[in-house]
C-alpha cells in the first residue's frame, strides 16, 4: 500500500505542477492587467504570483533519471569534446566510460564507483567532469530497481562486490578506483579480495570519500537511525512492493522517495530557505541564480529504488554489526580480511562538516589495513566541506581533486 499511496500522491502533484506552470506563464505575461498600473510602469503583482507558482511547479514536478550531459570539458582554456559510451550492460548496473578526444591513449584510468543509496550516478557529474581533465573515467551507472524485471533475480552486497570486480577486470590492469560515500565498504572489501587472490586487475590506488567504514566514529543522525531499531523494523516499515506499471513489478524494494524524504527532513530548514531564495531571485528577475537552484534540485530529487536485500543487508552488516571493522564481513560465505591489502595504496578523504559520514569513519580504513605500508596510506580532511562538498562544487574542484591526482600520480 505504501508505494500505491505514493503513486496516487505523485499523480495529483504532477497535475498540480502542470497547472501551476501554466498559471505562472499567464501571470508573468507583461500584458496581464495585474502587472500594469498605467504610464508609471508595472506594479508586478502578477509577476510575484507567477514566481510563487513557478517555485511550486518545480517542487512538485516529476523527476526521472537525468542525462549525464557532459558534452565537453575545459582544458587549458579550450573546450575539449567528451565521448560517452556504455561499455558493459548488466541488469542492475552498467559501466559507463567518458574520455576527452585529445586525451593521450596511455592516460591513467579511473573507476568512479557511485553510491547505490537512492540517487542516480549522475549526482557525480561534477566529479566526473573534473577528473576528465586528466583521466579516462569509468563510472558505475546503477539501475533503478523498479525497472529491473523479477526474472533477473536478486541483488545484494555480494553481487555489488562481484559487479565491481567484473568492472575492474574489463578496465584491465593498472586502474585506479574512487569510491564515493556508501560504496566505500563494498569496494574496500573487493580490494581486499583482489589483493588476497593476487588478481592482476587489483586497483593501484583506492580513494574513499566520506565512506561509512566504521560508523562508530562520530555517529551521525543516519547512523543513529540505523542503530535505534532492529532490522525487522526496517523490513516491515520501509520495504515496499513495486506496482504493476513498472518493469520490476512485484520486486521488493526500498523506495527512493523514502530515502529522499529522510535526507530532506535532516535539513528541512535549509531546503525551505533554498526555495524561498529561488522565489526571491525569480521576483527580482535573477534567472541565473534561480536556475542554479533548479539545477541542483533537478538532480537531488531524482531518486532510484534499491533492492530490499541490498538495503537490508547494508543496514545490518555496515551500520548495526560493524562487520568490516570487526573483521566479520564475508563475501560469498568467506571472511574478508582487510589485512590482505598490501599492494593497493589508500587515500581516505573526509569533510569537516559531513553530517552523513562523520569524521573518523573513513579514516578508520587506514587503521584496518596492517598489511599495507604506511607510505601507501594518506588522509585528507577537507576544511569546511559537507558531505556533498567533498565530491562536487568549487572546493572539490580546487582543493580536493588535486590531492586525489597527486596521490594517484605517486602510487598509480
Amino acid at each position: 500500500m505504501l508505494y500505491h499511496a505514493y503513486e496516487l500522491q505523485r499523480s495529483w502533484l504532477n497535475s498540480a505542477s502542470a497547472w501551476a506552470s501554466i498559471g505562472a506563464e499567464m501571470l508573468s505575461n507583461p500584458s496581464n492587467p495585474m502587472n500594469y498600473v498605467g504610464p508609471m510602469g508595472y506594479m508586478g503583482l502578477g509577476s510575484t504570483a507567477a514566481s510563487a507558482l513557478e517555485v511550486f511547479a518545480h517542487a512538485a514536478a516529476p523527476y526521472g533519471k537525468p542525462a549525464w550531459g557532459i558534452e565537453a570539458v575545459e582544458v587549458d582554456g579550450k573546450a575539449d569534446p567528451v565521448i560517452e559510451a556504455t561499455v558493459i550492460n548488466r541488469p542492475f548496473g552498467d559501466l559507463k566510460e567518458f574520455y576527452r578526444e585529445s586525451l593521450p591513449e596511455d592516460a591513467p584510468r579511473l573507476l568512479v564507483v557511485a553510491p547505490m543509496s537512492g540517487h542516480f550516478a549522475t549526482l557525480l557529474r561534477g566529479t566526473v567532469e573534473r577528473m576528465l581533465q586528466n583521466y579516462r573515467v569509468f563510472v558505475t551507472d546503477w539501475a533503478d530497481a523498479k525497472t529491473v524485471p523479477l526474472h533477473e533475480g536478486e541483488f545484494d552486497l555480494d553481487d555489488y562486490i562481484d559487479y565491481v570486480i567484473g568492472f575492474l577486470e574489463h578496465i584491465g590492469e593498472g586502474a585506479n578506483v574512487m569510491a564515493v560515500c556508501q560504496p566505500s565498504v563494498p569496494v574496500f572489501a573487493a580490494t581486499a579480495i583482489m589483493n588476497r587472490d593476487k588478481h592482476p586487475c587489483a586497483p593501484k590506488t583506492l580513494t574513499m570519500m566520506g565512506g561509512p567504514i566504521d560508523t562508530r566514529c562520530s555517529p551521525t543522525t543516519v547512523n543513529d537511525l540505523a542503530m535505534d531499531r532492529p532490522i525487522e523494523w526496517f523490513r516491515h516499515n520501509v520495504i515496499a512492493t513495486v506496482p504493476m506499471q513498472y518493469r520490476g513489478a512485484g520486486r521488493r524494494v526500498y523506495p527512493g522517495f523514502m530515502q529522499l524524504a529522510g535526507f530532506m527532513s535532516m535539513n528541512l530548514g535549509n531546503h525551505l530557505m533554498s526555495h524561498y531564495e529561488m522565489f526571491k531571485h525569480l521576483t527580482a528577475g535573477d534567472e541565473e541564480s534561480a536556475q542554479a537552484t533548479k539545477d541542483f534540485y533537478d538532480e537531488y530529487r531524482s531518486v532510484a529504488d534499491m533492492t530490499a536485500e541490498f538495503y537490508l543487508q547494508t543496514v545490518e552488516v555496515v551500520f548495526q554489526d560493524h562487520a568490516l571493522p570487526n573483521g566479520t564481513f564475508a563475501h560469498r560465505g568467506k571472511r574478508v580480511d582487510l589485512g590482505d591489502i598490501a599492494d593497493t595504496a589508500i587515500l581516505a578523504i573526509e569533510g569537516e562538516r559531513d553530517d552523513i559520514s562523520g569524521l573518523g569513519q573513513t579514516r578508520a580504513a587506514l587503521e584496518l589495513t596492517p598489511g599495507l605500508d604506511v607510505s601507501k596510506k594518506r588522509y585528507f580532511m577537507a576544511e569546511g566541506a559537507g558531505h556533498y562538498g567533498i565530491f562536487n562544487g568549487s572546493r572539490w574542484r580546487t582543493k580536493i581533486a588535486p590531492v586525489v591526482e597527486e596521490f594517484i600520480a605517486a602510487h598509480g
